[in-house]
């Protein structure tokens, strides 16, 4: 369906969201010459037109559009208009330029970046934990994951979803964002499905609503 290219000066980016700024970053696919480009913005009262300008500013400042191997985004939850435009900006990106399209929630890139500080994870076999983000009278948005030690990574076992309580005895961290992190894990969790040349379609992607935006 899509083919991997070698060309070094390809790249990858990311595009992310949090419950209040955009992020935008690049990676050089050149293992001599390892680059990264960041773009952070809080959101603003046009977030709509914006997104797309700032987007192809960015990329015009960096790159290509023509250079862009992959593209790897989040899906939410977070700000229900941002992870909305992202999801429907990368689709169309990626679908013009034909190129594969990573995806991963906002609660999972947290998972990844919680567990490369190791002191706070006792790194055992089949150790489960869950990212919650508790909401005010109505319970919990919560996914569950599971660590990955061959690449030191997380396999969500239970997408982010609303629950009215959870399960007892279980480990959970509270939802923290830091956008820059978590763009970087982005751009790894990506560089390391192109090294496994895997290929993710533009078609199976979709946006994470938890909860009814107009609520």
């Amino acid at each position: 369906m899509f083919q991997t290219k070698t060309n070094p000066s390809r790249i990858i980016l990311a595009i992310h969201s949090t419950d209040k700024c955009i992020g935008f970053a690049l990676r050089e696919l050149n293992q001599n010459n390892y680059i990264e480009r960041f773009f952070i913005k809080a959101f603003d009262k046009d977030l709509s037109n914006n997104l797309i300008e700032d987007l192809s500013l960015f990329i015009k400042k960096n790159s290509s559009f023509q250079l862009i191997e992959r593209i790897v985004i989040t899906v939410g939850p977070s700000n229900f208009n941002a992870s909305r435009l992202i999801v429907t900006c990368s689709k169309s990106l990626s679908q013009q330029i034909n190129c594969s399209l990573d995806n991963y929630s906002n609660f999972q890139i947290i998972a990844n970046r919680l567990i490369a500080n190791k002191n706070k994870f006792d790194l055992q076999n089949n150790k489960t934990f869950w990212i919650i983000n508790k909401l005010k009278n109505r319970g919990f948005i919560a996914g569950k994951y599971s660590i990955e030690f061959k690449n030191n990574t997380t396999k969500e076992l239970i997408r982010p979803k609303l629950y009215s309580d959870l399960e007892q005895d279980s480990t959970f961290y509270e939802i923290k964002f830091n956008i820059k992190e978590e763009l970087k894990e982005l751009l790894d969790l990506s560089y390391l499905n192109y090294k496994n040349h895997i290929v993710n379609s533009w078609e199976d992607v979709f946006p994470i609503y938890p909860i009814s935006p107009v609520n």
